[in-house]
């Protein structure tokens, strides 16, 4: 993190003890994008999200942030709408194929409805299998 206040977007693949889900990270904006291919809220884990804002909070004190005690809190968490699993064991290549996305079209933002461009109900055998040869 050499320029520390350029926006980038930080992804962390994120095993809740047997599911992969992913985190895209914008620090400087203080945003959590959760993308999860079971469909689960981010309340369904939360070690993740107290690991996840106190890693923000850090993040912020080294960048000598000053905030309020009310905008001490003030981190925001976006469940995306993404593509859905069908069965129990694709979870990894689910959160690949997000990461993947995400990085072909250079954006720093995700939208709560995914992408346009890769917007699906789930993702096909083939595209699966796509990930899975990468």
């Amino acid at each position: 993190m050499d320029n520390k206040d350029a926006e980038k977007l930080f992804f962390i693949p994120f095993n809740t003890g047997g599911h992969w889900l992913l985190l895209a990270i914008n620090p400087i904006r203080e945003i959590v994008y959760y993308l999860d291919s079971l469909g689960n809220d981010w309340t369904t884990y939360p070690d993740m999200k107290v690991l996840i804002d106190t890693v923000l909070q850090a993040f912020r004190a080294q960048r000598d942030i000053q905030t309020s005690r009310r905008g001490a809190n003030s981190i925001t968490w976006i469940k995306v709408a993404c593509p859905q699993q069908r069965n129990q064991i694709d979870c990894g290549y689910f959160m690949l194929r997000f990461m993947r996305d995400t990085l072909a079209l250079g954006r720093l933002k995700i939208p709560t409805d995914y992408f346009d461009e890769f917007k699906c109900a789930f993702y096909t055998k083939d595209q699966v299998d796509e990930i899975k040869e990468e």
